[in-house]
């Protein structure tokens, strides 16, 4: 009996707190930095737990019609027949930039690869299958290319970075629009399938002959060679923080509810397959938990840029970012 009143005085005498506990879903894109974020935000407040599920933008953009979430991710933003399908009107906040780089496994290669667009667009068409291809020789004088067959690597679910990838191969190439088109999925004409960044990171790196789109912080933490990818400008540009962020430079898309694309951007110094990423912020009644997401993207949109750089995204422009900032605070009941 005397232990059992040491036992409950014990109980009662700790701290009790609620764990809030947040839910989303969506884009592999940004995983990476999400993660972080999360792990970081939760050392500031210890009563809120983040749970986020990374299965690409098409499924982030599913859950948060289905409501089966607090807030989704995407690459793509939400098309005018998904957005129908709300009771709500949604929020698109871009949180971060990343780049969409090709990524390639080919022994034997000492230096760089270049690629332009029309080139890429032909080996995601089926109509370029050998490395030692006369295109992609005459790019590259002075490698020593094998006559190897490339195994073009896509994405097999719905998927944002496919959407930012098709937006530059069709911006690139009529041909590529015609035949295939711009979208979270499309009908490869050639290639293999992997499931999210995931998937075609780990294929790309255990198949010979392999060449995939991958973002930036997929490929570096695994090791993988990228193309130095010909931009607008006619300069050849590896990924990095700072070609994404030229490509942002002068963009300007709070008129365009604070989307839009910036593929092929026309600074000299732009990595051309560069993009935002968002997070789909529900414009309803307040819940806790929602209450909780805002509360979040007011940390992400201004302490939160500093992990940018070491995750391998580039931040938000600052006067993009303090534009986001007011928004969040205004988002409520329609």
């Amino acid at each position: 009996m005397r232990f059992t009143c040491l036992l409950l005085a014990f109980i009662f005498a700790q701290p009790s707190f609620a764990l809030i506990k947040v839910n989303g879903a969506g884009a592999t894109f940004p995983y990476p930095i999400y993660s972080k974020w999360f792990s970081e935000y939760q050392k500031l407040n210890k009563d809120v737990q983040f749970n986020y599920q990374s299965i690409g933008s098409g499924g982030g953009i599913r859950q948060v019609i289905k409501e089966t979430v607090d807030f989704g991710a995407t690459d793509a933003p939400m098309l005018d027949k998904e957005t129908s399908k709300v009771k709500y009107s949604i929020q698109h906040i871009p949180t971060i930039l990343g780049a969409v780089t090709i990524a390639y496994n080919v022994e034997g290669l000492n230096g760089e690869l270049k690629l332009d667009g029309k080139t890429l667009v032909n080996i995601y068409l089926g109509n370029i299958a050998k490395w030692n291809h006369q295109d992609i020789k005459k790019l590259n004088p002075t490698l020593n290319l094998p006559e190897k067959d490339i195994l073009p690597v896509y994405r097999a679910d719905g998927s944002g970075t496919t959407n930012i990838f098709t937006d530059y191969l069709a911006t690139i190439s009529s041909d590529f629009k015609e035949k295939v088109g711009q979208g979270k999925a499309v009908s490869w004409p050639a290639g293999i399938g992997g499931k999210g960044n995931e998937g075609v990171t780990n294929m790309v790196k255990q198949t010979p002959g392999a060449i995939g789109y991958i973002e930036l912080a997929y490929a570096l933490n695994n090791n993988l060679k990228t193309v130095a990818l010909k931009n607008a400008a006619g300069n050849f540009i590896q990924p990095s923080i700072e070609g994404i962020s030229a490509s942002a430079a002068k963009t300007d898309i709070a008129k365009h509810g604070f989307k839009g694309s910036i593929v092929n951007a026309a600074d000299a110094n732009a990595y051309p397959i560069s993009a935002f990423t968002y997070i789909l912020l529900p414009n309803k009644a307040e819940t806790v938990q929602l209450k909780e997401v805002k509360k979040f993207l007011l940390w992400a949109l201004s302490d939160g840029q500093e992990f940018a750089k070491e995750l391998h995204y580039a931040p938000l422009p600052k006067n993009l970012a303090a534009q986001l900032l007011e928004v969040v605070k205004k988002s409520g009941t329609n």
